[in-house]
């Protein structure tokens, strides 16, 4: 598992192909500093709190954890600063555009006319093949990494934590199409699910044994390499 994961691990990928992946990986997408459990700053919070109001499921990108992405989606977007909203693969814009359009009452109609609009017909597993190479190291878990919602998901979150190695977290809660269409996908009944370099490395259990021996920080620094 190990080997295809550094073979998939995707070195070379030019950045600009990776983004263009990684917006469209989900219906609504935020990138921000921190997550939505734990947003790490004001403006991060402020628009957090306009897509909670909405109910519409949006997935979050911590671009603090990220310093590829972090610079080159500012030139992707041609747009400055952070948070920056995608729906439907396009930007929607910032923390001011977003906040116009919620004390507009504007905001959750757009979001579901973007991502209606966007992938109709996208097959699930071409969305998940674009998911789990997003980042480089990805945990798909329950909550997110400031407030996991299982016990499983926080084990590894600090498993994680220790190793040092930047990761993403997606929340399944959030996005009922991922959590029951990866379980296919990964053949991996359970969560949470850790990806490296587009590969599965596993799940809870594998993921601590690892850790105890020692083993989990160079694993995931040899599929990100």
């Amino acid at each position: 598992a190990l080997e295809e994961a550094t073979a998939a691990a995707m070195p070379e990928e030019d950045i600009n192909a990776r983004l263009a992946k990684l917006v469209k990986s989900s219906k609504v997408l935020l990138f921000m500093k921190g997550d939505r459990g734990e947003p790490r700053c004001g403006f991060s919070r402020k628009v957090v709190e306009a897509l909670d109001d909405t109910g519409v499921e949006y997935s979050t990108f911590d671009i603090l954890q990220d310093e590829e992405v972090r610079q080159g989606l500012k030139t992707f977007s041609n747009w400055p600063t952070y948070p920056q909203l995608y729906a439907g693969g396009e930007l929607l814009g910032g923390c001011d555009i977003v906040l116009e359009m919620a004390a507009g009452g504007e905001l959750k109609a757009a979001l579901e006319e973007a991502t209606a609009a966007a992938m109709p017909e996208e097959d699930i597993n071409a969305r998940l093949a674009k998911l789990v190479k997003s980042s480089k190291v990805l945990l798909f878990m329950k909550g997110d990494r400031g407030e996991p919602r299982c016990g499983f998901s926080r084990k590894v979150v600090e498993a994680l934590d220790d190793t040092g190695v930047e990761y993403s977290t997606f929340d399944i809660l959030q996005d009922e199409e991922v959590r029951q269409g990866l379980k296919t996908f990964s053949n991996w009944p359970t969560y949470p699910q850790l990806y490296a370099g587009g590969e599965l490395l596993g799940g809870c259990d594998i993921v601590l044994e690892m850790a105890a021996g020692g083993e989990l920080k160079a694993a995931l620094e040899e599929a990100t390499a």
